[in-house]
């Protein structure tokens, strides 16, 4: 499974990763949700030195790679929920009974997503649904969230590891199905570069989100079938993928005469919540 995301607490966002069966966070990101101390790394220098100065040699942290905000991966400190719950007792915060009630949720439903997939198919959709979008439409995007991860899935057992690379392999099929870039895809549907949480596929069409899927799973097809291995090789079967995908859009276009690649998003669902 691809490992990297963000989880987001009280609106600050903090880096994951999943290793050895288990989720393990960033230590300085949550420094800095509980401490909002504008140098989260230093405080956590000071906090290592005075609270676990004995564990040195065996410490109850470890160093993995996280994207950083230059898009690249550093090694960073990181816990799991066990040892998270003895750090934040370090912490003095207001914030760390609810922190520690909000990560222990997150660590149980990871674990039952982890023993019955629907779950986190029925959570999805729990969402939409929240948010106003229309079944049909929420029905084609769980579809699509499928598709994704047996691609991704596919890409991390054929030698694709690093974040960036993924984010490579990802426009290159957007690219050869929609002829446009994600970044100007984003564009053309006046989403804002600055907000992450404004998804591409949360603001498909219905249309766009059927080739973004025959795009992903061709894709997912052509690699499976060629055997194909390391970065150089996906890269080739992403643009085939993606192209088995552009032709049906441009054949659809030639045929409706109307363009696929819609200017529709659904930033009106995200004012309607924020109005209530």
């Amino acid at each position: 499974m691809k490992g990297n995301s963000l989880v987001v607490f009280q609106d600050k966002k903090i880096r994951r990763t999943w290793h050895d069966d288990e989720w393990y966070f960033s230590i300085v990101d949550v420094i800095a949700v509980l401490t909002d101390s504008p140098t989260p790394r230093q405080y956590w220098g000071k906090v290592k030195d005075r609270e676990f100065k004995a564990l040195e040699l065996s410490p109850i942290w470890v160093q993995l790679k996280l994207s950083s905000s230059d898009k690249k991966l550093y090694l960073t400190d990181c816990a799991n929920t066990e040892s998270l719950f003895r750090i934040i007792q370090s912490i003095p915060s207001k914030k760390a009974e609810p922190f520690k009630q909000w990560l222990a949720k997150v660590g149980y439903e990871r674990v039952q997503e982890i023993e019955n997939p629907e779950l986190a198919q029925d959570r999805a959709k729990e969402y939409y649904e929240l948010k106003g979008y229309p079944k049909d439409w929420i029905d084609k995007r769980l579809r699509g969230i499928a598709v994704r991860q047996s691609l991704t899935e596919e890409w991390n057992k054929r030698g694709v590891e690093e974040e960036r690379d993924y984010a490579i392999l990802t426009n290159e099929i957007s690219k050869a199905t929609f002829g446009v870039d994600i970044k100007d895809h984003k564009k053309i549907k006046s989403l804002n570069p600055k907000y992450q949480n404004q998804n591409l596929r949360d603001h498909m069409t219905d249309l766009e989100l059927i080739f973004n899927m025959l795009g992903e799973a061709s894709t997912t097809e052509i690699a499976k079938k060629r055997d194909v291995q390391g970065f150089k090789e996906n890269k080739h079967a992403a643009k085939e993928g993606g192209k088995i995908a552009g032709n049906a859009r441009m054949n659809l276009e030639h045929k409706t005469g109307e363009k696929v690649v819609s200017k529709n998003n659904y930033l009106k669902l995200e004012k309607k919540k924020k109005l209530k």
